[in-house]
Order: structure tokens, then C-alpha cells, then sequence
């Protein structure tokens, strides 16, 4: 049925052969031949407590037995509590939140707000980045999945962001990718113009494009230019964000405060579709007497909003984010970097429960490796048991942020089996 009548994102719809999922209960899911499967993708990494958590799904089903739909335009307790709960978890001065549907949205919301509020048009993005499928968001991406939906927004400019193992910089340490690439986009916005930018959006994290954790100094820099300019820093926390880096945003991982933050994906681990805007109390205050020119049917719908609220409230009881962070310390980050001695592991990088192996196939050359080589590792976990999550020449380790302290361990070593199978 799913192959007759399902139009699948990003695929070529006649060659589809995906696995039907009959359950899932933690950092595990199945399918239904009772095969079981430890989880390193959490879906589209985003169910960020893990499966089927019980508190979350009542509280979803106690939204529903109360009043199932409310529009924007009437309040919501949900919808409050929601919102205050996420300004709560953002830095200082950031107390009102926009929601949406999706990650996507949020973009689109963003862009929206940054250039109302600033009166300016362009958009400053980085290459290596993906900020969501719709019109305005991926125009903003830098990777490859924007070329087919070209012409794009007009006024986005793209720069390329830090990424040592693979410099556009010629940089050989940490500080050198950091001020080059600072450098570089300070160029950038004088050729553009800095009286025209609106906005630099950045993943505080890059995700999909390689977990590209930023280096020191970089945020910080990137957050002095856009003051010295008037422009707005927008922090993509889509991907990053409620756990996944350690914090609830992985920005407050540095001492850099955006002037917009979107978030989705684990707000509420995926359960019912939401995402938002968390904006700065100056630019709120820019409509407090000019109405806002966007909406949409589903703001703060009130079962999306009770899963974000039952969601921060089982991160806080069950110490999520501690835990994250004492897998990162204890066992992602020494376990993953040890892989770093095989011979087809080219670089390691992460933090929190956000990491990525890169994959070549000549650690002298840097060449990536191959497509085929690449499913034979995926094919070798998943004999195993454990679902890898691989994307061009890496594998990115993001599971559930409620996985043990074992299964982080047994996952390890399973990847490390599976790295044979690439020889």
C-alpha cells in the first residue's frame, strides 16, 4: 500500500524498500517480524526521549479529552504553559515563542521576523547547512538538497562556516579555522553590504551536514559582527536542541545569546508535530503595536503544546540532560574518538549525544569513502541489531537521549565490528 499510494520524501518513489515499524519502547524499536533494533538515528534525530515514553503519551491523550483543537485566536493553557516553559530554557531576554508545525516553519518565521524587524532583505547562511524543505528555508540551505528547488528567496547569500578536517581555510588548528572563518564572513558581509543583511542564520550545531561542532571563538565572533552591524543572529536549534548537544539549546554550550532561536524535532520528541520561534524581548516588542503578517491554523495546537509540556517536564524529572552529558564525558566521547585508530575513520567529532564518524577510504588523501562500502557497514550493524543512521561518508551517532549507559556501549562496538566490513 505504501509503495502504491505513499509519495515519499527525498526518494526516487520505484525503488523504495523502507522497513514498516510495528513498535518502539525506549532507545528501541521493531518491526514485525519481531526483529529488534537498538536506535542511533531517533528517527529523523528527534525523538530525543525515546519511544513510547508513558507520561508523554497521557498527557497527549489528557489534551485530547479536554478540547482537542484551539485556534491561535483564542488562548490555550497548553499553549501558555508551553511557551513560558521554552522561554524559561532560553538565555535571558528571550520570553516570547511563536509556534508552528514544523522546523521548517520556524525558518520561515524567522526570516519573516528578522527582516520586519530590521527593514532589511538579505539573508546570510552557510553552505554546509540544511534548515528545512520549504520555500524560504531551502533557499537558505547550503548543501546540495536546495538545487533542485532553485530559483530560491531572493536576497540569501551563502558563506562557508568552520569545518577543520575539511578547511576551506587552509587552517591546520582549531584557532586558525575560527578566525579564518570568522575573516571570512566579516568579507563577506562588507561586499553585501552590512546595512542590507537582515539576519546570519547558523545551526548552533551543524547537523545533517556532519555534526561540525563549532570551534572556540567562532559564535562569539559571529555574534560581535552581526552587534557591530545591526544584524540579527538566528540560532537553528531544529536538530540541536533540548538535550541532543547537553543543554536545552546546545547555543548555551558557548556564552552567545541569538537574537532568534527555532527549535522543533525534540521539543517533544516528535510525537505530534511542533516547532517554534523563540524571539528576543526587542524584537517581540517591534509588534506590539504593528501586527505580525503571519499565522497559521495549527499555533500552539494544543496537543503539540501538552507533549512540549509533559516533554520538559520528564527532562527535568529524569535528569535527561545530566544524563546526556555523563555519556558524552563517560563513554561517547572516549569510545567514538578510540574508533578514530581504525583505518577508514578519518575524523571524529560531537558532543552530548550528537557525533559522527567521517569516512575515507585514504586518511592521507581525505578521500571519502564509498557508497558501497558504506551500506556494507550499515548492513553489518543492522545484522547486529542496531540501527545506524549513514549519510554520505559518515555515520552519525544520535540516539535517543534516554539510552543506557550499556546499549551507548554495545552500539560502540558494534560500529567498531562494522568497520571491517569496509575493508
Amino acid at each position: 500500500m505504501s509503495r502504491k499510494h505513499v509519495f515519499t520524501s527525498w526518494s526516487a518513489q520505484g525503488g523504495l524498500d523502507q522497513l514498516p515499524l510495528a513498535g518502539g519502547e525506549g532507545a528501541y524499536f521493531w518491526d514485525f517480524e519481531g526483529n529488534r533494533y537498538l536506535d542511533l538515528t531517533s528517527q529523523l534525530v528527534n525523538v530525543n526521549i525515546g519511544y513510547q515514553h508513558p507520561k508523554l503519551v497521557a498527557a497527549i491523550q489528557q489534551a485530547a479529552g479536554e478540547m482537542a483543537t484551539i485556534a491561535p485566536s483564542f488562548d490555550s493553557q497548553w499553549r501558555a504553559d508551553a511557551a513560558r516553559m521554552v522561554s524559561e530554557r532560553a538565555p535571558e531576554g528571550m520570553s516570547k515563542v511563536f509556534f508552528t508545525n514544523s522546523g521548517a516553519e520556524a525558518v520561515e518565521n524567522a526570516i519573516r521576523l528578522a527582516r520586519l524587524h530590521t527593514g532589511r532583505h538579505k539573508m546570510l547562511a552557510a553552505y554546509r547547512s540544511y534548515h528545512g524543505a520549504t520555500h524560504g528555508a531551502i533557499s537558505l540551505t547550503g548543501e546540495g538538497r536546495r538545487l533542485g528547488s532553485e530559483p530560491g528567496l531572493p536576497g540569501v547569500v551563502h558563506f562557508w562556516g568552520p569545518y577543520l578536517y575539511r578547511s576551506a581555510f587552509h587552517a591546520t588548528t582549531e584557532q586558525e579555522e575560527s578566525e579564518r572563518a570568522l575573516e571570512h564572513l566579516r568579507q563577506t558581509v562588507q561586499f553585501e553590504g552590512p546595512d542590507r543583511i537582515a539576519a546570519i542564520i547558523l545551526e548552533s550545531v551543524v547537523g545533517s551536514n556532519g555534526i561540525l561542532v563549532p570551534p572556540p571563538g567562532y559564535l562569539e565572533g559571529v555574534r560581535a559582527l552581526c552587534d557591530e552591524h545591526g544584524i540579527m543572529l538566528i540560532a537553528d536549534e531544529v536538530m540541536a536542541g533540548f538535550a541532543r548537544a547537553g543543554q536545552w539549546f546546545a547555543i548555551q554550550n558557548w556564552d552567545v545569546k541569538p537574537d532568534l532561536i527555532t527549535f522543533a524535532k525534540g521539543v517533544n520528541s516528535g510525537y505530534v508535530p511542533l516547532g517554534g520561534v523563540v524571539l528576543s524581548d526587542e524584537i517581540s516588542a517591534t509588534f506590539d503595536e504593528r501586527p505580525y503578517p503571519g499565522g497559521l491554523t495549527y499555533s500552539g495546537h494544543p496537543l503539540a503544546c501538552a507533549s512540549a509540556v509533559a516533554s520538559m517536564q520528564i527532562m527535568e524529572e529524569e535528569g535527561i540532560l545530566e544524563h546526556v552529558r555523563e555519556l558524552d564525558r563517560t563513554v561517547f566521547g572516549p569510545g567514538l574518538r578510540a574508533l578514530a585508530q581504525h583505518e577508514v575513520v578519518g575524523d571524529v567529532r560531537g558532543l552530548g549525544a550528537f557525533w559522527a564518524l567521517e569516512l575515507v577510504a585514504d586518511k592521507q588523501t581525505r578521500e571519502p569513502l564509498d557508497a558501497t562500502r558504506m551500506a556494507a557497514i550499515g548492513r553489518a550493524c543492522k545484522a547486529e541489531g542496531v540501527w545506524p543512521l549513514t549519510m554520505a561518508n559518515r555515520v552519525h551517532v544520535v540516539p535517543p537521549c534516554v539510552i543506557t549507559e550499556d546499549d551507548a556501549r554495545r552500539a560502540i562496538d558494534v560500529l567498531g565490528r562494522a568497520l571491517d566490513s569496509a575493508l
